[in-house]
């Protein structure tokens, strides 16, 4: 099924509507869709380069907004909606424990982990931003921030690369930048410890 939905989501990178399709994609992928904004950015960056911090500034602003809508799922309507979503996800269990030791702190860094990285995956820390009631205005300011500036890089990247980048994009970046978030995660505990 996954598979199925990729390529579905690549095959509207070449459609006249691929702007509106990029924005929609972003903004579902940040509170209930699977499959991530950059498989759609990617080939619509690189088929127009000069367009590229274009559809940068339409992924981070659907991106944003659908994150809002995944934080208000998360205090308004998790039992409802947000629930039986993450539990079609196979994500209920692994939610549930997060919500049980995640402070705020812990929410802000998650915040932008997940904006870089997808680590963890970002439907999952917007819901939680809900349901932990972190203030919304923070919340924005860090999803601009965190989903900003994934793109913005992306996008530079392509501008001044092009196609040969693409495939370190593809199959090195996402690795670099998931290792490198996952240190922090593992990182921040340690120092808060020793720092104490």
């Amino acid at each position: 099924m996954l598979r199925r939905l990729y390529d579905w989501t690549m095959s509207l990178a070449s459609r006249k509507s691929a702007e509106v399709w990029l924005a929609v994609i972003a903004f579902v992928e940040s509170s209930v869709f699977l499959v991530p904004a950059d498989v759609l950015f990617l080939p619509m960056a690189l088929s127009r380069p000069e367009r590229s911090y274009r559809y940068a500034l339409i992924a981070t602003v659907a991106s944003v907004l659908g994150g809002i809508a995944g934080w208000a799922l998360g205090f308004y309507a998790y039992e409802t909606v947000a629930r039986p979503v993450l539990e079609f996800y196979g994500k209920l269990d692994a939610f549930e424990q997060m919500k049980a030791y995640v402070t705020y702190e812990w929410i802000l860094l998650l915040l932008v982990t997940s904006g870089l990285a997808h680590l963890p995956p970002i439907k999952i820390v917007t819901i939680l931003s809900g349901v932990i009631h972190v203030n919304l205005g923070l919340f924005v300011v860090s999803a601009i921030v965190a989903r900003g500036a994934r793109f913005l890089f992306l996008a530079w990247l392509l501008r001044r690369y092009g196609e040969p980048i693409r495939h370190f994009i593809e199959k090195r970046l996402g690795q670099i930048v998931s290792v490198g978030a996952a240190a922090v995660i593992v990182l921040y505990p340690a120092y808060r410890y020793l720092a104490h």
